[in-house]
């Protein structure tokens, strides 16, 4: 018997386009998105279709956002989102157009009128009670030996559903598709600016747009024109990596989608962090100064509440002396030479020492939409600003950058409890 284990291992191995020491070293070359053909094979959870979840998980509740469909040059940011406590059973039946009292809370929501979506489900508190489950994920096929569904996200959505464009602070992304399609819009780092950054409404290592990249409304945001657009629409079977720091708009293009991700750590991340506690710190201090403000108008329902300021310098401390740490301990030959810009070829490609061919495609990057007469002119706002207005300059990525590294080169290190 374990023969026979053995021989189907080496099977599935030899089936693969990359083996794990060289998809890592491609993961740990690859300076855009890029993705990943035949490179899982054989893996079970392929066989995550929304049926099937809906017979592995029973009667178990799982949350569902609900958004509107609707064509609006807003995002619909989750704080602007229904939500509903219901059954897979539930789900598929409404997804089907039935009607009755066997939909749960979907009942009160016209498939019509509304997507839905599943997303950020964590498959380790899905399935505490199906531990082999997490085996079914491979992340060990990349090189990520250990890494399986226990370090891993699911998503289940209805054709509309949407992510808002958003950076991710923390590690790279790797993206699978299980069941229908979805189409991401990536754009690059250097493009931050012209995605209008926003904290609001706050997630812990998530920026935001103000943009929506479906309708984006060029006389409020006219820099967008120029972003690089870097489109894809990833298919069943397929592994979109996504690197640190690209910005990404995900829709669901068919009736149900089903997807499972993981999040891989990096030595950055330390630096990230800092950054993080900064934000957290200084927003939560503006945002709850304002006695008639809403919590949940800024909050997302991601995060579990207001931390106090304590609380806050005090989760600064802690990144700054991890930081501080990691830097002490990290071999010298490990640092990476980040001041040469990278190179693009003709077509806006960057040029990297990494195998594109069958088994590996770049997202290519397509060509703007817009043309010069569809930014309308823009009359000057002699509206008064904000609080969210001066946290949109408080809080770009920019400016955190610049404070981090100030309170970096500040700790020598003694912090201040």
């Amino acid at each position: 018997m374990a023969e026979h284990a053995q021989a189907m291992t080496a099977s599935t191995a030899h089936s693969l386009a990359f083996s794990p020491e060289e998809a890592q070293r491609i993961v740990g070359r690859l300076q855009q998105p890029a993705v990943f053909i035949n490179m899982t094979h054989g893996w079970p959870v392929l066989n995550w279709t929304a049926k099937n979840l809906c017979e592995r998980l029973g009667d178990r509740n799982i949350r569902f956002r609900l958004g509107r469909k609707e064509e609006t040059n807003e995002p619909q940011f989750e704080t602007q989102c229904r939500y509903v406590e219901a059954t897979m059973r539930h789900f598929l039946r409404w997804v089907n157009g039935e009607t009755g009292d066997d939909l749960g809370s979907f009942s009160e929501y016209p498939c019509s009128q509304f997507w839905a979506y599943a997303d950020y489900k964590y498959i380790a508190r899905m399935f505490a009670h199906q531990p082999d489950v997490f085996e079914e994920v491979k992340w060990e096929a990349f090189g990520f030996e250990g890494r399986n569904g226990k370090d891993s996200t699911l998503w289940i959505g209805t054709e509309g559903a949407n992510t808002p464009c958003h950076m991710d602070s923390y590690g790279f992304n790797l993206v699978l598709q299980v069941e229908g399609r979805k189409r991401w819009h990536l754009f690059p780092p250097e493009d931050t600016s012209k995605l209008y950054p926003s904290r609001i409404p706050y997630e812990e290592s998530s920026v935001f747009s103000h943009v929506n990249v479906s309708r984006p409304d060029l006389a409020r945001f006219p820099a967008f024109r120029h972003a690089a657009a870097h489109v894809v629409t990833l298919l069943p079977g397929q592994v979109l990596y996504v690197p640190r720091h690209w910005w990404h708009f995900v829709e669901s293009v068919d009736t149900i989608t089903v997807s499972v991700n993981t999040w891989i750590e990096l030595d950055e991340d330390h630096v990230a962090r800092v950054g993080e506690a900064v934000t957290r710190t200084l927003l939560f201090a503006l945002k709850t100064a304002q006695g008639d403000d809403r919590v949940e108008s800024w909050l997302n329902p991601t995060e579990e509440g207001v931390t106090s300021h304590n609380d806050n310098i005090h989760y600064i401390n802690l990144a700054l002396r991890a930081c501080a740490q990691q830097q002490m301990t990290k071999p010298k030959s490990d640092s990476k030479d980040t001041a040469h810009p990278k190179k693009r070829d003709s077509v806006g490609q960057i040029r990297s020492n990494v195998p594109f061919g069958p088994c590996l495609l770049p997202v290519p990057r397509v060509p703007g939409p817009f043309q010069d007469g569809d930014v309308a002119h823009r009359t000057p706002d002699e509206s008064s600003l904000g609080t969210d207005d001066l946290l949109d300059c408080l809080l770009h990525p920019n400016v955190v950058t610049m404070v981090t590294q100030l309170l970096l080169d500040k700790t020598t290190y003694s912090p201040r409890e």
